[in-house]
This record gives C-alpha cells, sequence and structure tokens, in this order.
C-alpha cells in the first residue's frame, strides 16, 4: 500500500503534469534525480513494512514485556516474569499437574473449603439432604502477581450441571471453620527461592483440606522444576550399614554445618532466636541403638566448632558436667568420658598443622552452668561468641536435671548463640518432686523455647525394631520445611532414593507420615 502510494505520487508528477514534462526533460541529469527519488521511496517502503512485522511479532505492552521464554540447562523452557513475584516454573506446568485425575479430589475440597460454594452448598443441603454437590474442578489461572487460584466447579444441583468459576487467595482461611481447622500462614525469608515460597503456601492449603500426602508430591515436582540444586537427601546413603561409609558422615556434617552458620547469620538478623537445637540421629548418633558411635559425635563437634572458627568466631564445646548427690554423683553413658575425648582428639591445631592456634584462640572447652559462660569483664580474656552443648540430658535421680543449670547458661550469655545438639530435656524419674508435676510447665515451656535449626531423624517400625530404615524426617535449616521421605529400593536392587512425601511448616505427626507411606 505505501509502494502504490509513493509510485502514484509520482506518474502524477510526471504525467498529470505532462504540461511541463518537456520542459523538466530539458534540464541536464532529471533522469538520474527521479531514479534517486523512486530508490528512496522503496527504502522508506521496505523500513515500514519491517517495523510493521515487528511489532505485530514482539508487541511492545508492558504485558509482553514482563514474559520472556529463555532455554535453561537440561533441556528445560522455562517462563520468567520480571513483573510477576514467581518465576522458574510456568503456570502451564503447575497447571497440567494440578488438573490430573489424581488431584480432582484436592480441588475440589479447596473448591468447598476457601470460596462461597462451600457455604452455599452447607445451606441448600442443610434443606434438601446433600444434593447440592461439587463433583469436579479444573484450574483455570494461577495468578502469581496477586498470588490467587482460579478454578471451574462443576457444580449439580436438582438434576442439574452448571459451570461456576470462582477463585480464592493462596493465603486463604476456611470460610466454615467447624469441620477444616486455621493454620498459621507461611511466611518468607530471604534465602528461600519464589518457588518454593508457592509451593510451601499451596501445601498449607493441602494441610487444611486434610490431604497431606499431596505436599511430598508437590515436592518432589518442585524438585523436578527447579534450576540449582535443592535440599534433598542423597541417594545410595545405605544407612542400614554400621559403620557407615565416610562419605555419608562427611555429607550429613556439611548439612548439618551449613544449617548452623545460616542460623548463626539469621541470629545475628534477629529473625530468630538465639536459642536453638539440632537433632543429627542417623544410626551411628542415636544412643538408644547399639550402633551408637561416640567417634561420630566428636567429628560432628569437630566440624561445626572449625567451621564457625573459620568465620572468625570464638566457640565454647560444653559438656555438662556429673549431677547427683552422694555416691549416686554420675553421668549419662552417652556423655561419659566425652569432654575428655573433646580435648585429646586430634584438632590439627599444632605448629605448622592446617588449623594452628585455633585451640584457646578460637575453640575452647567448658561445662554446662553460669560459671562457663565468659563476657567481656569475666576471668576469660576472650568473649565466646557461640555455646555449643552436646547432648545436655537429665538423668535419673535427686538433684539430676539439668534444666536449671541450663536455664542459667543460657540467661548469662545474652543474646549469643546458644545451640544444643541432640538434646534430651524430658523430665525423669526423680524423688522428692523435682521433676514432677510440680513446676512442669514451666520446664516444658523453657524446652519449647530453643528453635529447631536443623533436623535429620531416621524412620523405624513401631516399637525397638530398628531394622529396616523406612525413611527419613529432616529440617534442612530454620527457614526450610519439614519434609518426610520414604526409602524405596530400585527394582533391580542397584541402589535406593528417598522420596517426598509430606511436607509441612511444623513437625508432622506419626499418623500423617504413616498414611503417606500407604497412598
Amino acid at each position: 500500500g505505501s509502494l502504490s502510494i509513493y509510485m502514484t505520487k509520482a506518474m502524477n508528477f510526471l504525467v498529470v503534469k505532462r504540461k511541463n514534462y518537456r520542459k523538466l526533460a530539458s534540464f541536464p541529469g532529471i533522469q538520474d534525480i527521479l531514479i534517486s527519488v523512486l530508490r528512496l521511496c522503496l527504502v522508506v517502503f521496505v523500513l515500514h513494512v519491517s517495523i510493521t512485522v515487528e511489532s505485530f511479532a514482539y508487541p511492545t505492552t508492558a504485558a509482553t514485556i514482563s514474559k520472556k521464554r529463555v532455554v535453561i540447562p537440561f533441556g528445560r523452557t522455562k517462563l520468567y516474569s520480571k513483573t510477576s513475584s514467581h518465576s522458574g516454573i510456568e503456570q502451564e506446568s503447575i497447571t497440567r499437574f494440578l488438573n490430573t485425575n489424581y488431584h480432582s479430589d484436592l480441588l475440589v475440597s479447596m473448591t468447598m473449603a476457601f470460596t462461597e460454594i462451600g457455604t452455599t452448598a452447607a445451606w441448600k443441603n442443610a434443606f434438601s439432604g446433600g444434593s447440592y454437590k461439587v463433583w469436579n474442578a479444573t484450574v483455570v489461572n494461577l495468578k502469581y502477581g496477586d498470588d490467587s487460584i482460579t478454578l471451574d466447579a462443576q457444580v449439580r444441583f436438582d438434576n442439574k450441571e452448571k459451570t461456576q468459576r470462582v477463585s480464592f487467595p493462596l493465603d486463604a482461611d476456611p470460610l466454615i471453620r467447624k469441620y477444616q481447622p486455621t493454620l498459621p500462614k507461611v511466611t518468607s525469608s530471604p534465602d528461600t527461592t519464589q518457588e518454593e515460597h508457592w509451593i510451601r503456601r499451596f501445601n498449607r492449603l493441602c494441610w487444611i483440606v486434610k490431604q497431606p500426602s499431596v505436599t511430598g508430591k508437590m515436592i518432589q515436582f518442585l524438585a523436578s522444576h527447579r534450576e540449582g540444586p535443592l535440599l534433598l537427601l542423597k541417594d545410595n546413603l545405605y544407612l542400614n550399614q554400621v559403620p557407615h561409609n565416610r562419605y555419608v558422615r562427611k555429607y550429613f556434617y556439611e548439612l548439618a554445618g551449613e544449617a548452623v552458620m545460616k542460623s548463626i547469620q539469621d541470629c545475628s538478623d534477629r529473625r530468630i532466636t538465639n536459642r536453638m537445637k539440632m537433632t543429627v540421629l542417623f544410626p551411628e548418633l542415636n544412643p538408644s541403638m547399639d550402633s551408637y558411635r561416640i567417634g561420630t559425635l566428636l567429628e560432628l563437634a569437630r566440624s561445626l566448632a572449625i567451621k564457625i572458627a573459620e568465620q572468625n568466631l570464638r566457640v565454647r564445646i560444653c559438656v555438662q558436667g556429673s549431677m547427683g548427690v552422694g555416691i549416686f554423683t554420675s553421668l549419662p553413658k552417652q556423655l561419659s568420658g566425652l569432654s575428655a575425648l573433646l580435648e585429646r582428639m586430634d584438632w590439627q591445631s599444632g605448629e605448622g598443622e592446617e588449623n594452628e592456634g585455633i585451640i584457646g584462640d578460637f575453640i575452647n572447652f567448658g561445662a554446662v552452668g553460669k560459671d562457663h559462660v565468659k563476657d567481656s569483664n569475666g576471668l576469660d580474656a576472650f568473649q565466646d561468641d557461640v555455646f555449643l552443648i552436646l547432648c545436655p540430658q537429665n538423668m535419673v535421680g535427686t538433684d539430676t536435671s539439668i534444666i536449671g543449670p541450663l536455664r542459667e547458661m543460657v540467661e548469662a550469655a545474652g543474646d549469643r548463640p546458644v545451640i544444643l545438639i541432640n538434646p534430651d530435656l524430658t523430665d525423669k524419674v526423680s524423688s522428692g518432686g523435682q521433676q514432677s508435676v510440680r513446676g512442669r510447665q514451666d520446664r516444658i515451656n523453657f524446652c519449647n523455647s530453643f528453635e529447631t535449626i536443623f533436623h535429620m531423624e531416621c524412620l523405624y517400625m513401631s516399637g525397638t525394631s530398628y531394622f529396616p530404615i523406612l525413611g527419613a524426617l529432616t529440617k534442612m535449616s530454620p527457614s526450610q520445611p519439614w519434609v518426610a521421605y520414604q526409602r524405596r529400593d530400585l527394582i533391580d536392587n542397584t541402589g535406593e532414593v528417598y522420596v517426598p512425601v509430606v511436607s509441612s511448616e511444623s513437625k508432622p505427626d506419626g499418623g500423617s507420615i504413616l498414611s503417606s507411606f500407604e497412598s
């Protein structure tokens, strides 16, 4: 169209103005000028066409600029949105995953719990005997900007069917709280990706509608679509084989070390409390099993202390002393000789060694009590920055509660991190009512004031049998959720894998984990 316009103007100049043509033709070089004009018109036309095609293929609206298709490693393609709060996983992938037949019951339950259809059904079924039903629901749209889910619910009432479109936010609470629990909302943290935050908020809704088995599949979906490493248990750990391989111990030491350093940073930023605890109970660190190895506990303490000292932080490793009265003074069997072994083990702190001078300058030893907390005004010239307390626990007998000395030590430490490793602060049988009903709630509140920063525990059959290992329960860092895994052997018996089956913001109970194993 543009070319014809320019050509028409040129012909009008030559033909319509033919009276002056002979005069123009008499000028020297007029033909070259006309050819140049035609060429210029052609160039303008080509540029106009190219700009039009480009604007059609790549519109310059804000909605289109915000979405860019990028090819990432492993051949996966993801849709990233610069203006969206969620990135890394395609909306279409989550939609297809949730619309499978397996999750139809989940979507129906969410429709009944979080939308007005549920309240309408409760009102109409009170008079019609349950004839108002939602028999299917599908995801239409996932709006990452406002974090809402839009569903098409197929409702059946009075032998008539209709499709009703509803939506609800990810942080929704049940409209009828008589049948569904109300759970705390999921808070975000700087080290949590947007994909993880979205999945964890969705898993909260799954717990509200009492379908926890879906949460594990959402973690599997996240692990299969996320770019970069995800904190899931490694395959082929073979924890049933004792003693463990060295790389297995090192793997858990590294996980615990990363959690400790992250917790110390969070404590410094006032995101978590300075009272922390970590539980590492794979078979070699489980004192209730005959596979318990005190050398593994020593290696764990050394690994954590050196990792903290490498950040120019002074750490004190504390082991509780003897407790009791008179001839009944003793130590728990798990801690017998531990303090002496800590000081005698090889720290490679001698002259010319890898950790030269680390003992005394950055790592010190002590017991549990306020007398072992040194500040800038105390007897010690150096102030301890972090306290590691190994396996504090109560004992059977008189004056055998560790709660009192531990409480005094925590209060004397102020706002400095105090980390309990494999604590057992439950009440034991005692005389004089020391660990009885009196003051029990106060002791429980003190124990609950310690926040879990790392947890790894193997799951077994009920009873005293510790074989085979059914799975594991983990919490990889303070900001990570609790995840229960099921151990599964490969078909050809060439290895084993740990598959996530349950994920929760709080520690899941055994019933929820067992039901997910069976589903």
